[in-house]
């Protein structure tokens, strides 16, 4: 997320993903004052011209936000309410108009100022900015960042994983042929073309990462190629006009390409290779519920009800929800009203979504789970 603050009771953000949108659907509540740049069919009076028929046009408007809903499908916030203000004349104050907001689009947010004794306080809590700067998992492991590799003779994967959300490009290959079919190929070119992908892949994390390209990648995969590649890229070293990378090898994880991908996220080796990511961080704390379930110890909570009232009395310490969990439960607003209950309480929140086994497995669990601080019966 980007941000930058205006004044005391105004800030400009930009999402960058899924998570900061789920994190502006956390901040932004009725009454807040939203400008954005979004589009109006204007009908023309025109001669010839069909009278159900317009033209439609891009306005910036200041909208007093009536009602927000997120769709998770397909990454789009969408935000109604009355235009306050408007550059075009042909759309009147205190008319109905809803925007879009997705990746990349900028918006600028204001709440109200509550002013007492002279004094002025501002209308943003500091759950607000917490949420903001951590997107949607509190802080913890909310900017960690690592392109994985999984590397074979024949085939290669490369994910980005940023905080709990997992990007699979297309498998690559070398194009070797199997045991009883010989191919002409250049394990060279092909260890050039996995160097390219990472490359590409770290520019989209700098693209949306407020600047900050990742440096890390873990390479892992069968076999001895993954350190023939380790060693092509020089350890990580600057070659060919080529960035530096911390260049990070692991071992048992015995395939390559997608496959590998997917079994690395969900490994044990994951946790001990990048134990300061989010997704480490999400996995051991879904592990410990799991275990006091098994142990029959009561200090976690699982759905919605539970949930609630473990954070009425204050009892949360670690908060999963799956993406789906916001339309699960038929009301939307409620369960963004429990996921800032609990993170005022001072839990840490994290959201995980179906792209990798961690998401699956919470929402199997009932879409909102919640390891407590103590037993609650």
């Amino acid at each position: 997320m980007i941000i930058k603050k205006r004044d005391e009771s105004a800030l400009s953000a930009v999402a960058e993903d899924a998570d900061d949108l789920l994190a502006l659907r956390r901040v932004i509540k009725r009454g807040d004052m939203i400008t954005g740049s979004t589009t109006r069919v204007l009908k023309r009076d025109r001669d010839y011209s069909r009278p159900d028929r317009g033209e439609r046009v891009r306005i910036t408007v200041t909208i007093a936000t009536e009602k927000i809903s997120l769709d998770g499908t397909i990454e789009r916030l969408r935000i109604g309410g009355t235009v306050h203000e408007s550059n075009n004349d042909s759309v009147p104050h205190g008319t109905h108009h809803s925007m879009t907001v997705a990746a990349g689009d900028a918006i600028v947010i204001s709440k109200r100022v509550q002013r007492a004794g002279g004094g002025g306080k501002g209308g943003w809590t500091r759950t607000d900015h917490r949420i903001l700067r951590g997107g949607s998992g509190g802080g913890k492991g909310a900017n960690s960042t690592f392109i994985l590799v999984a590397m074979d003779t024949a085939d290669c994967g490369v994910a980005l994983l940023r905080g709990t959300h997992l990007d699979v490009s297309p498998n690559m290959y070398s194009g070797r042929g199997g045991k009883r079919y010989k191919t002409s190929h250049s394990m060279e070119d092909f260890f050039g073309q996995v160097a390219s992908a990472i490359d590409a892949v770290a520019e989209e994390a700098a693209r949306g990462g407020g600047g900050q390209e990742s440096r890390t990648v873990i390479l892992f995969g069968p076999g001895n190629t993954k350190k023939r590649f380790a060693n092509y890229v020089g350890g990580g070293q600057p070659r060919r006009g080529r960035p530096a990378y911390e260049i990070v090898v692991v071992e048992g994880i015995d395939s390559g390409g997608e496959d590998g991908i997917h079994i690395f996220a969900k490994s044990e080796a994951m946790r001990e290779a990048i134990s300061s990511s989010k997704l480490a961080l999400v996995s051991d704390i879904l592990d410990r519920i799991i275990g006091h379930a098994h142990k029959k110890v009561p200090r976690y909570a699982m759905g919605y009800e539970e949930t609630l009232a473990a954070a009425r009395m204050g009892a949360v310490d670690s908060l999963i929800f799956a993406d789906g969990a916001l339309q699960q439960y038929g009301d939307e607003q409620k369960v963004v009203d429990l996921l800032n209950m609990a993170e005022e309480s001072g839990a840490d929140v994290y959201g995980v979504d179906s792209s990798t086994d961690i998401g699956l497995r919470a929402a199997g669990l009932g879409g909102i789970v919640a390891l407590l601080r103590y037993a609650v019966e």
